[in-house]
Formats: structure tokens, C-alpha cells, sequence
């Protein structure tokens, strides 16, 4: 990834490990141009993108965004059907730049369920970015905070852990983003205030910041302005 000095990045004197973000908003956003929601989901899906290239200036080691819930299976099939075929050509398009930038492409979720040509495109990001030593883009995709504790409970068991032997780190372990560190910042946009089951476990002790703004006029200056937020907090981790 490009070590940018920029005045802006040299501003914040603590930045976050880990940040997530809840990009929320694409639908009202299609609404209130008169564009269909798939319109306003194609334009969410470019700046995620936009979003990498944002925090590569500032030198974030992990990034996770939320693509698709297990709770979205409940919105109407012709709108799921056209968000995956929107992420899957953009998946198979940024490829080649995502190797070349050096960052490395992770899935957290559910693979099973999710269609088919997808997991394929899914599988092969990961496995073509695996050794990259950039930024870690965690992209969720049939993901439910819940659902991960869930089959973290199910192969600790399949282990044959004891119970006795079962502590916080343990169970680190067996979640999807074991190896990676603890959610420092969660962004949510669009005037939206609650996690909806993402990174339950991860996001303990985060900062939350929310904002208005809908995710695809979500930019570099909104990213300033929830950096500027988290260098305001006073981090105690539950002491004094």
C-alpha cells in the first residue's frame, strides 16, 4: 500500500488498528436520485473500493466491511439476485489491483448459501491475495455476529475442547477473524444507530461512530471527521 504523508494523515496522532464499517444508506440514496436500489447497491459496491484507496493514505492494517447479512436473505430475491451478480463482476474486476496494491482479500460469513458463482470469485480473491503483506480487507458476506459465535461453539466442540479448558482466547480462536486484532473504530452511515449483528464479539470495547451520511457519498472528509472522533475518546477498556 502507498505510504501517503499527507497533512491530513499526519493530523491525527492516534490512529486505529482495525476499522469497520456498517456502510449503510445505498437504497435511500437510490431513492432520492430516482434510481432502483440495485443502482444505488452497484454505487455502494464502487466505494468500497474508494474507501481502501481512502485509508491506504493512513496505513490501517485491517479494514472489514459489511457486504450482506444473514438476516438480508430476507429482502426481495430479485434484489438479492442483482447485488450478487453486481459484487461478483466487481470482485473479478479489482483482482488484478488488489494484488498489485499488495492488499490482502479475507472472507468472514458463511461461504455455504452463497451462490455459486460467487463463492467462486470469493474463493479466488482470497486464495490469489493470500501472501500479500498490505492492508487486510475483511469483506463480510453472509455474515452474522451471532451465527459466527454459533460456529465457534459447533468446532470447539467438534475439537473435543473441555469445558474447563474453554477461555475468551479460546473462543477467539475458532471466530471467523481469529489472528486479527479487536475492532478499535465502527462507522455506520445513514443515521442508523445499532450494530445489526456485526462483530458482536469484536466490537466490545470499539469506538462507534455514526453519522447521516449515506454510504455512497460517504468520503475521504467523512472519514476525517470519525478519525478526529476516535483521537477525542479517552480508551479505559473498562478501567480508570
Amino acid at each position: 500500500m502507498t505510504n501517503t504523508s499527507s497533512s491530513s494523515v499526519r493530523k491525527f496522532t492516534l490512529l486505529p488498528t482495525h476499522i469497520a464499517i456498517v456502510p449503510d444508506g445505498n437504497g435511500r440514496w437510490a431513492a432520492k436520485r430516482g434510481l432502483s436500489r440495485t443502482e444505488g447497491h452497484r454505487e455502494g459496491t464502487e466505494n468500497m473500493y474508494r474507501m481502501v484507496e481512502y485509508l491506504s493514505e493512513y496505513n490501517i492494517p485491517y479494514l472489514t466491511l459489511f457486504g450482506f447479512s444473514t438476516e438480508n436473505w430476507r429482502r426481495p430475491e430479485e434484489e438479492v439476485t442483482g447485488l450478487f451478480t453486481i459484487l461478483t463482476d466487481f470482485i473479478d474486476r479489482i483482482i488484478p489491483e488488489i494484488r498489485q496494491k499488495g492488499i490482502r482479500l479475507n472472507h468472514i460469513g458463511r461461504l455455504e448459501g452463497l451462490p455459486e458463482e460467487f463463492q467462486e470469485s470469493i474463493i479466488q480473491a482470497v486464495e490469489s491475495t493470500r501472501s500479500n503483506k498490505g492492508v487486510t480487507l475483511n469483506i463480510a458476506f453472509n455474515y452474522g455476529g451471532k451465527a459466527e459465535v454459533v460456529d465457534a461453539i459447533r468446532r470447539i466442540i467438534d475439537d473435543g475442547k473441555l469445558s474447563k479448558d474453554i477461555t475468551e482466547e479460546v473462543v477467539e480462536q475458532y471466530l471467523y477473524t481469529a489472528g486479527i486484532p479487536d475492532v478499535d473504530l465502527l462507522i455506520r452511515t445513514s443515521d442508523e444507530h445499532r450494530l445489526s449483528n456485526f462483530l458482536i464479539w469484536q466490537s466490545a470495547y470499539s469506538e462507534i461512530y455514526f453519522t447521516d451520511v449515506l454510504w455512497p457519498d460517504f468520503g475521504k472528509e467523512d472519514i476525517d471527521k470519525a478519525l478526529a472522533f476516535y483521537n477525542s475518546r479517552k480508551r479505559r477498556f473498562g478501567g480508570l
